[in-house]
């Protein structure tokens, strides 16, 4: 199917949260429509402090960059597209955050005056991917056939470029030199505030960083099955048997999550007791819209000096 001209609404997409996993899908599914599609500039410091305001207390620091991103396209778009990921079946659910997400954001945007497309997609009540998304292109006037052939489309090419990710990430453990596989949602991962700038602090000691979240998913959830027959998140679980299916080809691991997740602690702390015997250094680090850099640093240099001299290399 060809990309449409641009004639229809403006779509705002949140650069934050499950953006880092079906942006390519989102923004495809739109433009094969024949929508504009605005997504909110990378999280600066202003985005970060803005949703932090915004946000209960309680919130995570990832969806408190969420909702300065929801900020950020007020104003420059007809919708704001924030679907409600649930599940994917048994023990493969979504963290709640995600599954009540449409009704967090509406609510503290509630006097904004903008408008939200939403739908559920997940098993039981919520529907299936294509569904959901044709859902909330028919709610502003697209057609079924038109919205089924847009996320045909669209998905094809999110899992081709998907796939691509994954064989650049997996090229990795062929490299020489220190290899560090970093186990964080991808969210975390690509956020320059959030988890990115830690991934590229050690980029600039020389060490090779493996995400363990760009993986092959079928092979990552079989592999977790066995670890912990009763993990139910998705992405966690994803995450964990990634890092289990290449941890012998890697010189240490990092367990790479923000303040108060839930399930990455209870995740994470499973993982360092069940691995304290596989003989690589693990850290673990938990960051907050209050960490300072040196103190990550810090951090960061010892393990690698720790990594460098179980290898009997110089420091």
């Amino acid at each position: 199917m060809e990309q449409k001209k641009v004639s229809g609404p403006t779509i705002g997409i949140p650069r934050a949260l499950l953006y880092h996993r079906y942006g390519v899908l989102w923004t495809e599914f739109w433009r094969q429509l024949g929508a504009r599609v605005v997504v909110s500039k990378p999280t600066d410091r202003v985005t970060l402090d803005e949703g932090s305001a915004l946000a209960e207390a309680e919130m995570c620091l990832s969806v408190k960059t969420y909702m300065g991103h929801v900020k950020a396209l007020i104003g420059h778009c007809d919708y704001i597209m924030v679907p409600a990921y649930t599940g994917f079946g048994v023990r493969r659910t979504m963290c709640m955050t995600f599954q009540a997400l449409p009704d967090i954001t509406r609510a503290v945007f509630r006097n904004s005056g903008q408008k939200f497309l939403t739908c559920s997609i997940g098993p039981g009540r919520g529907m299936s991917e294509e569904d959901g998304l044709s859902s909330m292109a028919e709610s502003i006037g697209y057609g079924k056939k038109d919205a089924v052939r847009a996320y045909r489309a669209a998905s094809k090419k999110a899992a081709a470029a998907y796939d691509a990710r994954v064989k650049q990430n997996e090229a990795l453990y062929k490299k020489d030199g220190i290899k560090v596989i970093a186990a964080a949602h991808s969210y975390v991962a690509e956020d320059a505030f959030s988890g990115g700038y830690i991934l590229e602090m050690l980029r600039k000691m020389g060490v090779t960083v493996i995400r363990a979240d760009l993986t092959d998913r079928k092979k990552a959830l079989a592999r977790s099955t066995h670890f912990s027959p009763t993990m139910k998140w998705e992405m966690n679980r994803e995450i964990t048997g990634g890092m289990l299916n290449h941890w012998k080809e890697a010189d240490g691991l990092l367990l790479l999550s923000v303040y108060p997740c839930a399930s990455d602690s209870m995740v994470n702390e499973m993982i360092t007791r069940k691995m304290e015997d596989c003989g690589l250094p693990i850290l673990t680090l938990t960051l907050d819209a209050q960490n300072g850099v040196a103190g990550a640093e810090t951090r960061l240099e010892s393990f690698i000096d720790i990594i460098r001299m179980k290898k009997g290399m110089r420091l």
